[in-house]
């Protein structure tokens, strides 16, 4: 075939779109613009491409800047991790956060794996028969299979078992991905999935055979998060894979509805009965999970806990600017208080109450960088939860293609041609090292305060500036009180953690 019948195929194609654009009535500028709009919806497409890596320069993107990225991957390729010719931040802006080094800073070298315990035995208030201290300060966020592929959840349980963290399995229940060697918490939410009967409700004989099947170690009641707070959840029934609907306790191929709110409670009372029950059915820990919206939940929760004697071993806060579901804008964007706001508010209540002692505090939300890991640290967190960063870890570009179904690197998407890039067995070497580098960057941190811990900090430890030039503590920026952090006991608990380690 000559180059002249090329020419003409081409061109009748480009004829036949021109006059489909004309006639059609959904996009006004194709209509007005035939055939050279589509470079508009083109540009569309891929502008966020070409903004990643062409525009914005290193600390401009969200979530995570460039340079936050390259920390992650450097460090879970156990790369070099520094970087060169001093900061290109800004620093007199607004908010900035100043760690206050030590003038005879810690002379010891930091350990390569980085041992950070727990500063607190997760169960030790209420005396669960599975009480425990982890091993790591730092661990895996709650994200389920079906969310995130099931090589992905692979990759992050091998890291956890190579690393020694704990893995949350998210509220999608335990999936045989799950089963890796690490240790888990096993997390239900409004659908019960692992833990339900066939109406969807709470069973106790479901969560039994769950938890017996498994490593679970602890167990989360979600009650919100932060990407979504409020809402409930929908898969579509073309979502529900055998494998999916095995690991929920559903059908296949029925939609799946997740209620706004828990079946099982209905107020403080309840939430505190039902906790007990789960412990008193499995002897484990118990916990919730929450973004914070009203500070009188709290308050209430707190008081009723200091009343009783009874309640939740450890309670996750998770801040507003979370991420691992996805969800409406309005929602993902004014809903829920930020991390530091919305911990400071739950920290407060507690510490009324005189409760702080006694329940172990945990944190999400963006908290997977060295300087905001070791600010919840210094603010009262015992616990510091990763999820996207973990992601990063394991080979997500930030493509923000979560919700689609068209990840392109395997770790959100249950399509298996998109999960074959994915070798866990390489991403689970890859999510140890970034375990193990951020606890190293932690600890770096304390020494270089003075400090054996990063607990041991405190919120005088870290300076904030202000707008007018000024610096404010994290005691006086958000009303942490350094003797509550410091309480006799916690620093007693903290010793004890750090001879064992």
């Amino acid at each position: 075939m000559t180059w002249w019948w090329w020419l003409l195929i081409v061109g009748a194609l480009l004829l036949a779109i021109a006059l489909r654009d004309l006639v059609q009535r959904r996009h006004a500028l194709l209509r007005n613009f035939p055939l050279i709009g589509h470079l508009r919806y083109l540009i569309e497409r891929i502008g966020p491409e070409l903004r990643q890596y062409v525009v914005a320069d290193n600390g401009e993107e969200k979530p995570f800047s460039r340079d936050e990225r390259r920390w992650v991957y450097a460090t879970a390729k156990n790369e070099n991790s520094y970087f060169g010719f001093g900061t290109d931040d800004d620093l007199t802006e607004a908010n900035r956060v100043v760690f206050l080094h030590s003038p005879f800073p810690i002379l010891e070298p930091v350990p390569h794996s980085a041992p950070i315990p727990c500063s607190k035995v997760l169960g030790q208030w209420r005396n669960r028969p599975g009480a425990f201290r982890p091993q790591s300060a730092v661990n895996l966020s709650g994200m389920s299979f079906g969310s995130l592929s099931g090589p992905a959840v692979q990759a992050l349980n091998r890291g956890a078992a190579i690393d020694g963290c704990l893995h949350n399995t998210g509220e999608g229940g335990v999936a045989d991905h799950h089963l890796r060697g690490g240790e888990l918490v096993f997390q239900f939410g409004t659908g019960y999935f692992g833990c339900r009967d066939d109406d969807g409700k709470f069973c106790a004989e479901s969560l039994l055979k769950t938890v017996s099947a498994a490593p679970v170690r602890a167990i989360e009641i979600k009650l919100s998060q932060g990407a979504k707070p409020g809402m409930g959840g929908f898969l579509p029934a073309a979502k529900v894979t055998s494998e999916i609907a095995e690991a929920r306790g559903v059908p296949r191929r029925v939609d799946v509805a997740s209620p706004a709110g828990h079946s099982a409670f209905s107020d403080v009372a309840s939430l505190v009965a039902f906790v007990e029950e789960v412990a008193e059915i499995t002897g484990l820990p118990v916990g919730i999970k929450s973004a914070v919206g009203r500070a009188d939940f709290w308050t209430r929760l707190a008081r009723h806990m200091a009343e009783t004697g009874r309640g939740p071993d450890f309670i996750n806060i998770d801040g507003g600017e979370g991420g691992t579901g996805a969800g409406p804008l309005v929602f993902s964007d004014h809903v829920a208080l930020p991390f530091w706001e919305a911990f400071a508010t739950a920290h407060h209540a507690f510490a009324e109450a005189s409760l702080t002692d006694a329940v172990v505090f945990a944190g999400a939300g963006r908290l997977g960088l060295p300087a905001r890991a070791a600010m919840a640290m210094a603010m009262g967190v015992d616990l510091v939860n990763v999820g996207r960063e973990a992601m990063l870890a394991i080979g997500c570009l930030q493509a923000q293609k979560c919700h689609t179904g068209h990840c392109p690197t395997g770790v959100a998407t249950q399509s298996r041609w998109l999960q074959r890039g994915l070798d866990p067995t390489d991403k689970g070497v890859r999510l140890a090292n970034y375990v193990s580098g951020l606890r190293r960057e932690l600890l770096r941190l304390s020494f270089a305060c003075g400090m054996k811990h990063p607990a041991l900090l405190g919120p005088d430890a870290v300076a904030i500036r202000c707008a007018d030039g000024g610096y404010r503590s994290a005691h006086e920026h958000y009303g942490i009180n350094p003797a509550v952090t410091h309480s006799e006991q916690r620093v007693k608990s903290i010793e004890e953690a750090l001879s064992s380690a």
